[in-house]
C-alpha cells in the first residue's frame, strides 16, 4: 500500500476516533452545519408521503398509461453485472474465497451448477461482455470489483493481487476505448471470507475502517478513469438476507438485532468511503460517489388514501429504503418509524455522526427489481399492495429527499431458466419500467440521468442459483465456451437505446373526416327480455270494481257484472315503449338484439310454438319501424351463464351442437322467425360468436365438431332465406364472430408472427374461409377450412402420434351450400391480445393438452385496461379490419356489430368516452386510409341491468340515467365522424335525424296528440252540424215564402178579391 493510503486511513478515521465535544457545543455545531448544507431543494425534504395523496395516473389521459417521447439528450443508457454472479474463476490468478464461495460450497459441496465457480466466466471472457455492450450501443457499464480478488486477505494496506489490478484496468481501458462510461461498484456482497472468519463480517465495526482502506486503494488505482463510483449495492439485502434470515451469505440468522447492527456499520463504511473520495480525490478526478439503495413500492388498501393508510405506506418504504436513505440523503438519522418499531435494538448516531453521515452521496442510485419486491411483501399490512410502480417510487424519492439527481442503477426483472433466449415477458416488463422512468422525468420532474438494464449476461442468481435468468444475453451454463447470445429483450433494449426512448407513432395522430351517409350507427344488446303482460289489467280482468264502500279505500268487485276484455295492442306494452324511447334518444339508427330460441320453441321443434313471444317480438319490430329505426336480429345468442347454452332443453339433452339434429332444428326455427318477423327485419344474424361458443367444449375433437355443425346450421339458414324469403323481404343474412386482434407477443421472433396468424385463422378463418373466397385461393373457391389450418392440424397429429387430424370434412354438397353464404361480415371487436406459441414439447402435451392452435395469449402491462381487465387498444380495430380486407377483399361490407368496454363510473364514464372516440377514430382511418368497406359500428350496450359496466345508461334503484359517454356517441353521430372545422357535412343524415326527432316527439306525446285529435274531430263535427242546421232552416223558410206567392197568383187568376188591409183589420171586415 502506498504512503498516501496510510495517510488517508489516519486522516479520515479521525472524525470517529476522537472524543466527542460537550453536548451543548455538539448541538451548536449541528445547527451550524445544517445551515451550511441547506439549499433550495431541502424545503421539500420529508414530503414523500404526499405522493400517495396525488391522483393516480389516469390510463385514458393521453400519455398517462404509456408515454411516447424521448429521454433527455445525453441520457446514460447502460447495463450492469456484479463480480460474483458473472466472473467465475473463483480460485484463479490468486483470488481468495469470498463469503459466497464458502456459503455455496458448504451447501452444495462440489456441484458447480449450484455455485458460481465458473458462472458466466466473465473474468476470462470480459471482451465478449464488451462486445455485448457494443451490440446494445449503451453508453455505460456498471460492474463491481471483487474485493477478495484484489485483496485475498481482505487487507487493502497490503500488496494487491496484480493479476486482478491488471484485469480491471484492461476492462476499464477497453470500455473507454469504446466510449462506454464505467460505473464501478466497490462491494457487491462478496466480502472476503477471511474477514468473516476473523471479525464476524459486517457485524464488527472494524470492517468500517477496512472498507475505507479498500475504497481508498480503488480510488487511487482506477479513479482517474472512472467518473461514477458506487460504494456498495443494496445494503438492505446484505443486512437482512445475509445476517438476519440467513438466506444469503454468510448465512447468519441473527434476526432483526443482527440486521440492525450490520446496516449501521454498512452506512458508516459508506460514509467513510465518500469522505475519503471527497477529501482526497474529488479535486483531481472530478468523479461522483453514491450508494445503490433498493426498494419496493406499496399502495394503500383499496386505493383509500386515508391518513392512516398513507402512514402505513410511508412506514413500509421507510423500513427498506428509508432505513439507509434517511441517514445519507435526509437528516442524518434513522426514520422515526424505525425507532418506534425497534426501540433499543436500533443503534444510534451521535449528533456529530449524523452530520458526518448526512449528504454523503452525490446522486441517488436506485435498485428496483425482484429481490426487493419479494421482500417488500413481508412488510405489507392491513391490505396494502406491493406493486412494481417505479414512477411512483421515483416521485417519492424526489419529495422525500429534496429532488436529487437519480441513477436507476438496477432495473429489470427475471425469467424462468427454461425460457431461454425468447424472454417475451421480460420485454414488456422492461418496456413498462423504462416508460415509467420517462413519465417520472416528463410529468413529475424527477432528475433521472441514467438507466442500467440488469443484467448484461445471465449469471448466478444468489439463492435462486441458475433457476432464473436476468441477463440480456443468454449463457448456456452447460457449455464450456459460455457463448453470449442476445435474447429478444436485448434486441428490444437495443431498439429503445437507439431511439432514446419511445418516439411517437404516425398512426397515433388524430384523423378528421366523415363516415358515409348510409353508415350504421348502432347499439348492440343481448337477448331481449320478453314481458308477456301489458301494463293495464283491463286486458285480462273483466270485473268492474267499486271503491271505498267500506271506508278503507279498497276495491271490491261488483257482483254479477263483467265486461268484455280486449286483446292488448303493441302500444299497451309500456316495457317496449320505454325501452325503445331510451334507444331512440341515443341518436343511433340500428338496434341489434337477439331472440330467445328456447322461449319461442321450448321443445326445440314446431310442436309447441310460443305465439305470445313471437307477438311480443313483432311488437318491438313494428314500433321500431314507426320510429324509422332498423332492427338487426340475432336468431341464436349462445350464453355460458344459463343452462343449455341458450338452446331448447331437449336439443341440449340430445347432444347440443355435437348432434347434427340440432342443425336441422335450427333451420326450422330460422324458417319460423323469417316467416313471422321477416317483414320488419332488414338484417339477420344467424348465430352470435360461434367461435366463443366452442370454447365450452374441453376436448379438441368436440370443439371442431361443434364448429363444423354451427357452420352448417348457418349455411342452411342462409340458403333457406335466399330461396324462400329474399325476394319478398330483401333482407341480408350473416353470422357474427368475436374478432379481437392478435399481435405477435415478441416482434423479434418468426414463431410469434406465425402464432398470431395461426390464432386468427383458428378464430376467424375457420368460420369465414368456407363461406368467402379469399385472395389466397389457388384456382377455385373450395368452400373449405383454411388450408394452413388443415396442414397445421395434420402435422400436429403426426407429432403427437394421433391417427389423423381432428378436423371434420365437408361433403361436396355441403361445400356448395357453404360457398357465398354470407351477405355481410359481422365482427364483434373489443380488444387486442398478445399471442405467443405454446411451448411445443412432448412433456407439455402430457401435462396438459394445449389448445389446437398451440397459442398462448397475454396482455401488455402498458396498455390501459378496465376494471374487468379488458385492454383498451384502439389501433387493434384498424389492424383487424385491414386483415379482413386483405384476406377477403372489399366485395362484402364489414359491420362492427359489437364493441365496448366496462366502466364502473355511474355517470362520468371517462374510460368509455375515450374508448368510443379512439376506436371510432381508428374505424375512420380504416375506412379512408386503408380502403376498408366499413358500413357500421354498434356500441355494446344500451343499459346496465345492475352495477355500472358496459351500458350507455345506468340503472340504479329503477332509475335510468344517461352516462357521459352517451353525449360523446351522439356528438359523433351528429357530425357523422370527426369533421375538420373547415369542412361541411355533405350528406343528409341531418334531415333523417330531423324526421326522426319529429317522430320521437310524436311518440313521446302520443296521448296528447290523440286527445288533441279527438278535440279537433269533435270541433269539426260541431261546426258541420251548425252549418247543416242553418242551411236546413233557411231552406224551410224559403219553401213557405214560395208557397204563399203561388197561392196569391192562383187567386188573381180566378178573380177573387184581394184584401190589402192589415191582418188585424181583415177579421172585422
Amino acid at each position: 500500500m502506498s504512503p498516501q493510503s496510510g495517510f488517508l486511513k489516519q486522516d479520515s478515521s479521525a472524525m470517529l476516533n476522537r472524543p466527542f465535544l460537550p453536548t451543548c457545543q455538539s448541538l451548536l455545531l449541528s445547527l451550524l452545519l445544517l445551515l451550511c448544507h441547506w439549499n433550495k431543494a431541502a424545503s421539500s425534504l420529508g414530503e414523500g408521503r404526499n405522493i400517495w395523496l396525488q391522483p393516480k395516473l389516469d390510463p385514458i389521459i393521453k400519455d398517462q398509461s404509456f408515454l411516447h417521447g424521448t429521454f433527455p439528450s445525453g441520457f446514460l443508457w447502460g447495463s450492469g453485472t456484479s463480480a460474483y454472479q458473472t466472473e467465475g474463476a473463483w480460485n484463479q490468478d490468486g483470488k481468495g474465497p469470498s463469503i459466497w464461495d464458502s456459503f455455496t460450497h458448504s451447501v452444495t459441496e462440489k456441484l458447480d451448477r449450484m455455485t458460481a465457480n465458473v458462472a458466466s466466466d466473465s473474468y476470462n471472457r470480459w471482451e465478449e461482455d464488451v462486445k455485448a455492450l457494443e451490440y446494445l450501443s449503451v453508453r455505460s457499464y456498471s460492474f463491481s470489483l471483487s474485493w477478495p480478488r484484489l485483496f485475498p486477505d481482505g487487507n487493502a494496506r497490503g500488496q494487491p493481487n496484480s493479476a486482478a489490478v491488471e484485469h480491471y484496468s484492461r476492462l476499464i481501458e477497453k470500455l473507454l476505448e469504446k466510449k462506454i462510461q464505467p460505473i464501478v461498484t466497490l462491494h457487491h456482497w462478496d466480502l472476503p471470507q477471511v474477514l468473516q472468519e476473523r471479525y464476524g463480517g459486517w457485524k464488527n465495526d472494524t470492517l468500517v475502517g477496512l472498507f475505507e482502506d479498500y475504497a481508498a486503494f480503488c480510488f487511487h488505482t482506477f479513479g482517474s478513469r472512472v467518473r461514477y463510483w458506487l460504494t456498495m449495492h443494496n445494503p438492505f439485502l446484505m443486512a437482512v438476507q445475509g445476517y438476519g434470515t440467513g438466506v444469503h451469505a454468510p448465512g447468519e440468522k441473527g434476526g432483526p438485532a443482527g440486521s440492525l447492527i450490520v446496516a449501521h456499520n454498512l452506512i458508516r463504511a459508506h460514509a467513510k468511503a465518500w469522505h475519503t473520495y471527497n477529501n482526497h480525490f474529488r479535486s483531481t478526478q472530478m468523479g461522483k460517489v453514491s450508494i445503490v439503495l433498493g426498494s419496493h413500492w406499496v399502495e394503500p388498501q383499496r386505493g383509500q388514501t386515508t391518513a392512516v393508510n398513507v402512514g402505513l405506506c410511508q412506514q413500509s418504504i421507510e423500513a427498506v429504503l428509508g432505513w439507509f436513505a434517511n441517514p445519507i440523503f435526509g437528516n442524518g438519522d434513522y426514520p422515526v418509524s424505525l425507532k418506534d418499531k425497534h426501540g433499543a435494538l436500533l443503534p444510534t448516531f451521535t449528533p456529530e455522526e449524523k452530520l458526518w453521515v448526512q449528504k454523503t452521496a452525490d446522486f441517488f442510485a436506485l435498485s428496483f427489481g425482484p429481490n426487493n419486491l419479494r421482500l417488500g411483501r413481508n412488510l405489507v399490512h392491513y391490505g396494502q399492495t406491493v406493486t412494481p410502480d417505479l414512477r411512483r417510487l421515483l416521485g417519492w424519492i424526489k419529495l422525500e429527499y429534496g429532488d436529487p439527481s437519480v441513477l436507476v442503477a438496477e432495473g429489470g426483472w427475471f425469467s424462468e431458466a427454461r425460457v431461454g433466449r425468447e424472454d417475451t415477458v421480460a420485454i414488456y416488463l422492461m418496456k413498462s419500467f423504462i416508460n415509467q422512468v420517462l413519465r417520472a422525468i416528463k410529468f413529475d420532474g424527477v432528475q433521472v440521468f441514467g438507466y442500467s438494464a440488469w443484467s448484461l449476461v445471465d449469471g448466478f442468481e444468489w439463492n435462486y442459483d441458475y433457476t432464473i435468468r436476468r441477463g440480456l444475453f443468454y449463457v448456456d451454463f452447460s457449455q464450456q465456451d459460455r457463448t453470449r447470445t442476445p435474447k429478444t429483450s436485448a434486441q428490444y433494449y437495443r431498439q429503445v437505446v437507439a431511439d432514446n426512448g419511445f418516439p411517437s407513432e404516425e398512426t397515433s395522430r388524430e384523423f378528421t373526416g366523415h363516415f358515409p351517409c348510409e353508415f350504421h350507427w348502432g347499439i348492440a344488446d343481448s337477448t331481449l327480455q320478453v314481458h308477456f303482460y301489458p301494463f293495464s289489467p283491463q286486458f285480462t280482468d273483466p270485473h268492474v270494481y267499486s271503491w271505498n264502500l267500506t271506508g278503507d279505500g279498497s276495491l271490491h268487485p261488483v257482483p254479477g257484472v263483467k265486461l268484455h276484455t280486449r286483446p292488448a295492442q303493441c302500444t299497451d306494452y309500456l316495457a317496449i315503449h320505454g325501452h325503445l324511447r331510451l334507444f331512440a334518444s341515443t341518436g343511433a339508427s340500428h338496434y341489434r338484439f337477439a331472440l330467445n330460441w328456447s322461449l319461442i320453441l321450448p321443445q326445440g321443434d314446431l310442436s309447441n310454438v310460443n305465439t305470445e313471444a313471437l307477438r311480443y317480438y313483432r311488437c318491438v319490430l313494428t314500433e321500431l319501424k314507426k320510429l324509422d329505426l332498423e332492427a338487426v336480429v340475432i336468431l341464436y345468442y349462445p350464453t355460458h351463464k344459463v343452462p343449455n347454452l341458450g338452446l331448447p332443453a331437449p336439443l341440449h339433452a340430445s347432444g347440443d351442437w355435437l348432434n347434427y339434429s340440432t342443425v336441422e332444428a335450427f333451420q326450422k326455427y330460422a324458417a319460423l322467425c323469417y316467416k313471422e318477423l321477416g317483414t320488419w327485419v332488414q338484417y339477420w344474424i344467424t348465430i352470435n360468436e360461434p367461435n366463443r361458443l366452442i370454447d365450452v367444449y374441453s376436448a379438441g375433437e368436440e370443439k371442431h365438431q361443434a364448429a363444423h355443425n354451427l357452420l352448417l346450421a348457418h349455411a342452411k339458414a342462409y340458403r333457406l332465406y335466399e330461396r324462400d324469403y329474399y325476394r319478398q323481404q330483401r333482407g341480408l343474412v350473416s353470422l357474427a364472430l368475436h374478432a379481437d386482434w392478435a399481435k405477435p407477443a415478441n416482434p423479434f421472433l418468426e414463431s410469434h408472427m406465425a402464432a398470431a396468424e395461426r390464432f386468427l385463422l383458428f378464430e376467424l378463418g375457420r368460420f369465414l374461409d368456407p363461406l368467402l373466397e379469399t385472395r389466397h385461393e389457388e384456382k377455385q373457391w373450395k368452400g373449405d377450412y383454411p388450408h394452413e389450418m388443415k396442414a397445421y392440424l395434420e402435422e400436429r397429429a403426426r407429432v403427437m402420434g394421433l391417427p389423423g387430424s381432428p378436423l371434420p370434412s365437408f361433403t361436396e354438397p355441403e361445400k356448395e351450400e357453404l360457398r357465398g353464404a354470407l351477405s355481410f361480415i359481422a365482427l364483434n371487436h373489443f380488444t387486442t391480445r398478445l399471442v405467443s406459441p405454446h411451448p411445443h414439447t412432448q412433456s407439455s402435451f402430457q401435462q396438459k393438452q394445449p389448445p389446437d392452435h398451440d397459442c398462448l395469449t397475454l396482455s401488455d402491462p402498458t396498455w390501459p385496461s378496465s376494471s374487468l381487465g379488458q385492454a383498451v387498444v384502439p389501433w387493434g380495430l384498424r389492424k383487424m379490419l385491414s386483415w379482413m380486407t386483405q384476406r377477403y377483399g372489399k366485395a362484402l361490407p364489414i359491420i362492427v356489430t359489437g364493441s365496448g368496454v366496462d366502466d364502473q363510473a355511474p355517470v362520468e364514464d371517462t374510460l368509455r368516452q375515450y374508448y368510443l372516440r379512439s376506436y371510432l377514430q381508428e374505424a375512420l382511418k380504416a375506412l379512408h386510409l386503408d380502403g376498408v368497406n366499413l358500413q357500421g359500428f354498434y356500441v355494446w350496450k344500451l343499459q346496465d341491468r345492475h352495477a355500472p359496466q358496459f351500458g350507455l345508461f345506468t340503472s340504479a334503484q329503477h332509475q335510468t340515467k344517461a352516462k357521459a359517454s352517451l353525449a360523446v356517441y351522439r356528438e359523433i353521430i351528429t357530425h357523422s365522424g370527426f369533421p375538420n372545422n373547415d369542412t361541411t357535412q355533405t350528406c343528409r343524415p341531418t334531415e333523417l335525424h330531423e324526421r326522426c326527432s319529429v317522430c320521437l316527439w310524436m311518440f313521446k306525446n302520443k296521448a296528447m296528440l290523440v286527445f288533441g285529435g279527438c278535440l279537433l274531430i269533435t270541433a269539426v263535427i260541431l261546426v258541420a252540424l251548425v252549418v247543416f242546421v242553418m242551411i236546413t232552416k233557411r231552406n224551410q223558410t224559403g219553401s213557405r215564402g214560395r208557397g204563399k206567392r203561388r197561392l196569391d197568383q192562383r187567386r188573381r187568376r180566378e178573380g177573387a178579391p184581394v184584401c190589402l188591409c192589415p191582418p188585424a183589420l181583415q177579421g172585422k171586415l
